[in-house]
């Protein structure tokens, strides 16, 4: 069902529309609502894509504990994102997360109006006594393709599609270059930024453009198959799936995927309302825990790849191994992290700055 610009849906039921109670809250009553707000469609076979099934392994985990989750699709980071989330709140969703980064002032607005009400926003960093933070340590899945693809990349150039230029995207771009020049010292990646997390025909189109100019290795940080479908196409060495496995879309060209898991976190975030003992805080987990996982290797890729590949993903799950350990050159040739230091989660969450193999857009 269509609601302005926005699909209202029910996971494992039919869609039906959030009512509207004239601002007054709904009183909470078992199961517990918990409702969810995507920037896109459930069927983007991506970011929000994952998150759909997160609702769903939430639910199937605590059944009767918890209403069928509602999603609402397609709502832009701007105030109509405030009305959904005042729409969830009223309509009894105690628990509701916000799935997109641009959606941080408003989630902070709303919650103010509904303290009985817990949100919980990914990728966020605005925290208030209601409002908890969420994400995923993507950047270790990117220093895993990083590996493969300094083994395999032939003209030793990638392209990466980048949404904005935000921390989160650029740490993920300097993790898949710092781990590839380990392999390649040589290695070069050019970012792209497409000013929107989905849109298929200005993902290809970047695609197209980047393997004209002799790329051979397709990144991305947005959400669709788009680009890898162009990879397919044109036969170039491969890409990336980003936040699930993309492999149906490009058998050939898909060398591997990041794939986004975030059931657990939902069902552990619904059992502490229930319980009475969820408390805001900020949650970063990655491969150690399961939220960051990597998807089937390619049957085309070499065997001492895919053992590189995996000592990385090792490394980083036991602690032995840091893509951003010094010593870390910026762009310009500058050095930034000295021998033996580690990169904080802080310096990390506000990284600003490219390293030495970025070629940055102009």
């Amino acid at each position: 069902m269509t609601l302005t610009r926005r699909n209202v849906l029910k996971v494992g039921a039919a869609a039906a529309a959030l009512p509207l109670l004239g601002g007054k809250a709904f009183a909470q009553a078992e199961p517990l609502k918990v409702g969810f707000m995507l920037i896109g469609t459930v069927n983007d076979n991506g970011w929000n894509f994952g998150h759909a099934q997160g609702a769903k392994f939430m639910k199937e985990a605590l059944g009767d504990a918890v209403a069928e989750p509602t999603i609402v699709e397609n709502v832009p980071e701007g105030p109509d994102c405030e009305r959904v989330l005042r729409e969830l709140a009223q309509s009894g969703h105690k628990l509701i997360f916000a799935t997109s980064f641009g959606y941080g002032d408003y989630v902070i607005k709303v919650a103010e109006q509904f303290p009985d009400v817990k949100f919980e926003h990914a990728t966020g960093y605005q925290r208030s006594d209601n409002v908890a933070t969420y994400n995923a340590r993507f950047h270790e899945g990117r220093a895993v393709c990083g590996t493969i693809a300094g083994h395999l990349s032939k003209t030793g150039k990638a392209g990466y599609i980048g949404s904005f230029p935000i921390p989160e995207v650029v740490l993920g771009i300097n993790s898949f270059v710092l781990a590839a020049r380990k392999v390649n010292p040589a290695f070069e990646i050019t970012p792209v930024y497409i000013s929107t997390w989905n849109d298929p025909a200005k993902e290809a189109d970047a695609a197209r453009a980047m393997i004209d100019q002799g790329i051979d290795i397709i990144a991305q940080h947005t959400d669709g198959p788009a680009a890898l479908q162009v990879a397919e196409e044109r036969g170039i060495v491969g890409g990336f799936g980003q936040g699930a496995d993309m492999v149906a879309f490009a058998p050939k060209a898909q060398l591997t995927s990041i794939i986004d898991n975030w059931g657990p976190t939902y069902v552990e975030s619904a059992e502490a309302v229930i319980a009475g003992t969820w408390a805001s805080a900020d949650r970063w987990p990655g491969l150690k825990e399961g939220e960051v996982q990597i998807g089937p290797y390619n049957a085309s890729i070499p065997a001492d790849v895919v053992a590189a590949a995996e000592a990385v993903k090792a490394g980083q799950i036991d602690g032995s191994f840091n893509i951003f350990t010094g010593p870390i050159n910026d762009h310009t040739g500058a050095e930034r992290v000295a021998a033996g230091v580690t990169l904080t989660d802080g310096e990390l969450l506000s990284m600003d700055w490219y390293v030495e193999g970025v070629n940055p857009p102009a």
